[in-house]
């Protein structure tokens, strides 16, 4: 659901895809190639959300600021199922990882990786390339080349699932019983493989 707040609409390019129970209120803005997952919230009411080209906000993700904070997720940004953002500012092709809770004026650099469940506390600094984990969060080393490929990976699915559910994605009643050709998922999206 989009929702206007005051004078502030968000926008959203017609490549992107916001599922229609995320929740994307006031001064939001979002860039191409987008993927925003159901039961997200990003909420622009006490600052500004910029979410730029080819990023995506997995399901249960929350975004949101201090009064007058700008959140920042630049491009190809990967942030996974359940993660807070929280008036941050995250590099281009850097993932957040799942649960992770990134607070008020953080600056995260390209490239990083921020581990699942890390937490980042308010000011922390993080430099170009960093892999981050814990809590509170420490760089523990530098991202490497391998790694940084399997992050791009993850992220180009994404990309490509909003394409999908611009086009296939509709409510429909569930099935009753499974008929005996129920088509099954093996071979989608079968170019992405794990290590």
């Amino acid at each position: 659901m989009v929702f206007q707040y005051k004078q502030f609409i968000p926008v959203v390019d017609p490549t992107s895809f916001v599922h229609p129970q995320s929740a994307v209120t006031g001064c939001v803005i979002i860039g191409k190639n987008v993927y925003v997952g159901p039961f997200a919230a990003l909420r622009g009411d006490f600052g500004e959300i910029i979410i730029e080209d080819g990023c995506n906000v997995q399901e249960h993700c929350m975004i949101h600021m201090f009064p007058g904070i700008s959140v920042l997720l630049e491009k190809d940004v990967h942030v996974g199922h359940g993660a807070i953002i929280h008036g941050a500012k995250i590099g281009s092709n850097t993932l957040i990882g799942m649960n992770s809770v990134i607070m008020d004026d953080v600056v995260i650099g390209k490239e990083c990786i921020i581990g699942a469940m890390s937490f980042i506390p308010e000011g922390s600094i993080i430099p170009d390339r960093s892999l981050v984990v814990g809590n509170p969060a420490k760089v523990i080393k530098t991202v490497t080349d391998e790694m940084l490929q399997w992050k791009i990976k993850g992220t180009l699915l994404y990309q490509q699932l909003a394409n999908d559910c611009l086009s296939q994605l509709k409510e429909v009643e569930a099935l009753s019983q499974l008929p005996e050709s129920y088509p099954r998922p093996t071979g989608l999206y079968s170019s992405w493989k794990r290590k």
